[in-house]
């Protein structure tokens, strides 16, 4: 066989490899694309307790209970389709509370309550620090000045 023929297989079997490798690792992260569930998503698809996840939603209002040991939250977690309760025992972030966004990490028990190992609450765009508050962004200096 020539050495152009055996550079020619050499390349169409590196090829066959780099696609199959692709494909293989396309097939097994195919779920675990997503950034995170919603509790929509965890009632149509389901999901094995155990499994580790980020469960994301909005904290649901008058839901937020502190246990009598002090570092356990029970609250619920809502994408207004559907409901999960959760619980977490830790040191709970302070922009944590009802009516704001949340993204727990941790995975479901056996009853269905989603036991959270780390809570990353979230803000939206107008969320402004308290060090800020009152501060306007003057563009032709480029500093921070109180409002009249």
């Amino acid at each position: 066989m020539k050495a152009k023929h055996q550079r020619l297989i050499l390349v169409i079997a590196a090829l066959v490899a780099l696609i199959g490798a692709g494909l293989l690792a396309a097939s097994a992260l195919r779920d675990e694309a997503a950034y995170f569930y919603a509790p929509a998503d965890v009632h149509s698809k389901g999901v094995e307790p155990g499994k580790a996840i980020r469960l994301g939603g909005m904290v649901v209002k008058g839901t937020l209970r502190h246990a009598p040991d002090g570092v356990t939250i029970r609250f619920d977690v809502t994408d207004g389709k559907a409901t999960v309760p959760a619980s977490f025992k830790g040191i709970a972030p302070d922009l944590f509370r009802e009516g704001s966004g949340v993204v727990a990490e941790g995975a479901f028990d056996t009853s269905g309550t989603f036991i959270a190992t780390n809570l990353l609450a979230k803000h939206d765009e107008r969320y402004m620090p308290r060090e800020l508050e009152g501060m306007n962004y003057d563009e032709k200096t480029h500093e921070m000045k109180a409002e009249r």
